[in-house]
C-alpha cells in the first residue's frame, strides 16, 4: 500500500515537472517566434547642410528586425534614399565619413528583402507635404547586435534622393543629408 502511495505520487509530481518543462519550452518557442527583443536607436542629425532630423528605432524579431523612424526636414511629397551604412562614423559634414551601405555579405546593390541586395538596403522614405515622415518596414539580412551582421556602432543615412533600388553601388540616391549612429 504505502509502495502504491508513493508510485502515484512519484507520478503526480513528474507530471508536474513535465507541465512546468512544457510551458517554460512554449515560452521559449513563442519568445523565438516573437524575437528577442533586442534593440537599437539612432538620432539622425543634419549633414550636406540639410535641415533633416529623424529618430530610428531597430528592434529585432528572430530572423527580422522592425524598422520604425520619425524624420523631419525632408523634402515636401518625396521619396527620400535611407539605409544603414558600414561604419558608425557621422563627423564628416557631407556623412561620408559613414562608408559605403552595410554589406557584410558582398552582394549587388538592389531591392530591400530581396536575395540580390545589401543588407542595408530598406525602403525610402515618404514624406508628407510639410517634409514629415513616419517609417515603418520589417527587414531581412542584419541583426541587431555586434556579430558580422549586426547593425551596432554603424551608421543609418538619409539621402537627398530616392533609392532606384537598381544603380549600383548605391541606388543612386545623392547626397547624405542626415546621418546617425545606431546604439
Amino acid at each position: 500500500m504505502q509502495n502504491t502511495f508513493l508510485i502515484q505520487r512519484t507520478f503526480k509530481i513528474l507530471a508536474i515537472a513535465m507541465g512546468v518543462v512544457g510551458v517554460i519550452s512554449l515560452g521559449a518557442c513563442q519568445s523565438m517566434k516573437h524575437g528577442t527583443g533586442q534593440q537599437a536607436s539612432a538620432k539622425l542629425e543634419p549633414r550636406s547642410g540639410s535641415t533633416t532630423t529623424g529618430e530610428v528605432v531597430f528592434i529585432w524579431q528572430g530572423h527580422d528586425v522592425m524598422v520604425t523612424g520619425k524624420f523631419a526636414g525632408l523634402k515636401p511629397n518625396a521619396e527620400q534614399g535611407f539605409h544603414v551604412h558600414e561604419k558608425g562614423d557621422c563627423s564628416a559634414p557631407d556623412a561620408t565619413s559613414a562608408g559605403g551601405h552595410f554589406n557584410p555579405d558582398t552582394k549587388a546593390h538592389g531591392m530591400p528583402n530581396s536575395k540580390d541586395s545589401h543588407a542595408g538596403d530598406m525602403p525610402n522614405i515618404k514624406s508628407d507635404a510639410n517634409g514629415n515622415a513616419t517609417y515603418s518596414a520589417k527587414l531581412s539580412g542584419f541583426s541587431v547586435d555586434n556579430s558580422a551582421t549586426g547593425i551596432l556602432g554603424r551608421s543609418v543615412v538619409v539621402h537627398r534622393d530616392p533609392d532606384d533600388y537598381k544603380s549600383q553601388p548605391a541606388g543612386n540616391s545623392g547626397p547624405r543629408v542626415a546621418c546617425g549612429l545606431i546604439k
